[in-house]
């Protein structure tokens, strides 16, 4: 078995990839406190997903110095901060969504992604409580059994991931997720079956591609590996993140 490293939370990083936008959690479109032609929920959503959260969180303040309590608003700006780092504001943000709106499934999954690298056991409780009351959640699903591998707890990781893939089959962060806990937990045959496929995805983001390069390195498959790396990395940044695998490996 691999040993459990600081790399591990890097590996399971894919809680932001797959993790909640706001475009996906069904929230309300549009904030009708607005007046014609003033930036709405969609603009901040645009620039959400298109990657500029300062824009998005210009925007919420905009709409929440007209309506504070508009709960579409709050949500744009604590995933904002979220994106820009800015966690206790973010966490803060979304603590005022569940004073108007408790067990508001949006913010749920907000504290529970914050709560990752803080506090593992009580970001699970949070992805339960979700999944208490919306049990097909995938994204929970994927964010719980990342709980419950930085918990140790790599066996009901896996079923949550599973779980999840069950629900949302083209579920990529699960699956890759699935097989850095299977890599991590000694399973690393399994792990290639289920990684070696989405190597050459079309649609493979920088990110998930260098985390599925390290998860095939510590499986063993090094020149995988570095080939992965090398499309988005240096070959000085390729040597010093095979080198970080192989203190794992020791």
């Amino acid at each position: 078995m691999i040993k459990l490293g600081p790399l591990f939370a890097v590996l399971l990083g894919l809680a932001a990839c797959g993790g909640p936008r706001p475009a996906a959690l069904n929230l309300p479109p549009q904030s009708p406190a607005l007046g014609s032609g003033e930036p709405t929920i969609r603009v901040a959503d645009a620039a959400l997903l298109g990657g500029a959260p300062a824009m998005a969180l210009e925007v919420a303040d905009g709409i929440l110095s007209k309506n504070p309590a508009d709960l579409s608003a709050l949500l744009r700006k604590g995933e904002a901060l979220y994106l820009l780092k800015r966690y206790d504001e973010s966490e803060a943000t979304l603590d005022r969504v569940l004073k108007i709106s408790p067990a508001n499934t949006a913010a749920l999954l907000g504290l529970g992604r914050i709560g990752l690298a803080r506090d593992p056991a009580k970001a699970a409780k949070l992805f339960s409580e979700v999944l208490a009351s919306d049990r097909r959640n995938a994204v929970a699903l994927n964010d719980l059994g990342i709980a419950r591998d930085l918990l140790g707890q790599h066996s009901a990781a896996q079923l949550a991931y599973r779980t999840a893939l069950a629900i949302t089959p083209d579920m990529l962060a699960a699956r890759v997720n699935l097989g850095v806990s299977l890599a991590v937990s000694g399973h690393e045959k399994e792990a290639l079956e289920i990684l070696r496929p989405l190597a050459n995805a079309p649609d493979m983001i920088p990110r998930v591609r260098q985390d599925l390069a390290t998860t095939l390195a510590l499986a063993g498959e090094d020149g995988a590996a570095r080939e992965l790396l090398a499309k988005d990395l240096s070959s000085a940044q390729v040597s010093e993140a095979m080198s970080g695998v192989m203190r794992l490996r020791d």
